[in-house]
């Protein structure tokens, strides 16, 4: 969760993502269906098969970033072999410039995203009170909402973002946005700093997919068992090629936020394992993105959507929350966060926060903080420094 604990591929159906009516009913992020294709089993695409691949079936790292690993003395077939799981903290690849995420076909099956951990940071009493006299009271818990299914329809183009860490597979929520440069054919999502970099005592994460409308039907734990790729991922596996985390997470982020929730941010670009078509055109629908930073009064409620995954939750469903926003400081001198009541666990981290502007649905926010006892949320406000790094990504990776 949050920073928190105090050959095309095929398409399940096209979708417009709504204006929203009435938060306009709470809120409600929905995307109707245009096509009536959407269960056809030849929509499906096969979630484990990778274009990164020769003749002959086997996985090729691309010429540019087996170059890169070999730059940080790291041997491209090795990583593909295993390598990844190597975690020398002295060589723990950290920069901004050190990103690297070779494909590796077939790693993110459906048992093993299913044993991914939830990405959770607690924010401690001390830091919660350290913006005292700035942050509004404590706001009363909202109790988070299943999400209607199938989530292609009836949600915002929301996802699970899995990555590897030193403790091993672990998850977070993210959100398919538009890219503003590309119309119509947007490969970025929007998660959070802490889902694909450790911050100021670690490095970048490896192995890092994204996989949209995660288990669309909502199935339980038992009606999963040995399923097949496409129940879990019916828009397939979508790896990171470039990641995007402010230079405040990556020197200040720590294991409760630490100075860098207010920057607790990322935009991945990312890329089918099969296919060529872009993930806007593959599942339909992304959202703008709000940089405008408002005040509490002007954003009247936001909706927080994502996975939780720790108890009571599970990880296999998505739940929502939506709220009147409060401000939240974790110091004098950082930028005020927003807050909504919510009970998501951890593995919501990363989910997008939403609010109606002029009549659409836009994401203004993203799951970042909260409390031990998973009353609140709290995430950054996205404002200039997010807009440079967002449109920095969409200007130098935007058009691969």
């Amino acid at each position: 969760m949050r920073s928190t604990r105090t050959s095309a591929a095929p398409r399940r159906g096209r979708r417009t993502v709504l204006a929203a009516t009435g938060l306009v009913a709470a809120l409600a992020l929905t995307a109707t269906a245009c096509d009536g294709s959407a269960d056809s089993a030849s929509d499906k695409p096969d979630a484990t098969t990778s274009q990164a691949a020769d003749g002959g079936g086997s996985v090729q790292i691309p010429a540019e970033l087996a170059g890169k690993l070999k730059e940080h003395g790291i041997d491209a077939d090795r990583w593909k072999d295993g390598g990844w799981k190597d975690w020398d903290k002295d060589k723990w690849l950290s920069d901004a410039k050190d990103f690297v995420n070779p494909v590796i076909e077939g790693l993110w099956k459906p048992d093993r995203m299913q044993s991914a951990k939830e990405a959770d940071k607690t924010v401690t009493t001390k830091d919660a009170s350290a913006g005292q006299g700035v942050s509004d009271p404590d706001p009363a818990p909202v109790r988070a909402q299943a999400e209607k299914t199938p989530y292609h329809r009836n949600a915002a183009p929301v996802g699970k973002v899995f990555f590897d860490s030193p403790d091993g597979p672990a998850v977070c929520s993210g959100t398919v946005v538009k890219d503003v440069n590309h119309p119509g054919r947007s490969n970025l999502v929007w998660t959070a700093g802490h889902c694909v970099h450790a911050g100021g005592n670690g490095g970048w994460y490896r192995n890092i997919t994204f996989v949209p409308a995660y288990n669309d039907y909502g199935k339980s734990e038992a009606e999963l068992t040995n399923a097949n790729p496409t129940e879990i991922a019916p828009y397939g596996n979508w790896w990171a090629d470039w990641a995007s985390t402010s230079n405040q997470w990556i020197q200040g982020g720590s294991e409760t936020g630490g100075e860098g929730a207010a920057y607790d941010y990322a935009v991945l670009h990312v890329k089918p394992e099969r296919g060529s078509k872009s993930l806007e055109e593959t599942v339909g629908a992304a959202l703008d993105v709000d940089f405008s930073a408002p005040s509490a009064a002007e954003a009247r409620k936001m909706g927080a959507w994502g996975y939780p995954a720790a108890p009571p939750y599970n990880g296999l469903k998505m739940f929502k929350c939506v709220d009147i926003p409060g401000r939240f400081s974790l110091s004098p001198t950082l930028p005020t966060m927003h807050r909504i009541g919510c009970t998501m666990t951890g593995g919501s981290s990363g989910g997008g926060w939403f609010r109606v502007r002029n009549g659409k649905s836009v994401l203004v926010s993203n799951t970042s903080i909260g409390p031990a006892d998973n009353s609140w949320l709290a995430g950054p406000q996205l404002g200039r420094d997010a807009e440079t790094l967002y449109q920095n990504m969409s200007k130098t990776y935007g058009g691969r």
